[in-house]
């Protein structure tokens, strides 16, 4: 049996930090994205680990309050010249975690299979985050 958002019990669900920064419409990454997921997936019952390129520190809105989540372990970032992808698909393998990313890993389906049965899509408006984790295969 699959879990869903609402099933989280402890579950970890690792979240691709730089696509949901970017998530919403504009040129600029927004911190306030990646807070209301990982607020969303707490009230769920999930353990968020936030992963994002290291890239990410350069694009993203508010870089203080980046920098200092990145210091307390709040995010975690991949090593400059990495792609976060490898580390969040790896580490969702080993955790049997989640992942809340609208990517869909293409280029990395091969080697993750598993994966799209892992991804929880989202959508954030505001403070406001909707997650969705379809239950069934949809082709592409």
């Amino acid at each position: 049996m699959s879990e869903t958002p609402e099933q989280g019990h402890g579950s970890f669900a690792l979240v691709d930090g730089s696509n949901v920064a970017h998530s919403s419409e504009g040129p600029q990454a927004l911190l306030g994205n990646i807070l209301a997921v990982r607020r969303k997936l707490v009230e769920q019952g999930f353990v968020p680990i936030v992963m994002a390129d290291a890239a990410l520190r350069h694009q993203i809105d508010r870089v203080k309050e980046y920098e200092k989540l990145i210091d307390d372990g709040v995010v975690r970032q991949a090593p400059a010249g990495t792609d976060a992808d490898y580390f969040i698909l790896s580490f969702a393998r080993e955790l049997d975690a989640a992942i809340v990313s609208n990517d869909r890993f293409r280029d990395r389906q091969k080697q993750y299979p598993e994966a799209r049965d892992r991804i929880i899509r989202y959508m954030v408006i505001g403070d406001e985050v909707v997650f969705e984790r379809r239950t069934k295969h949809r082709h592409d």
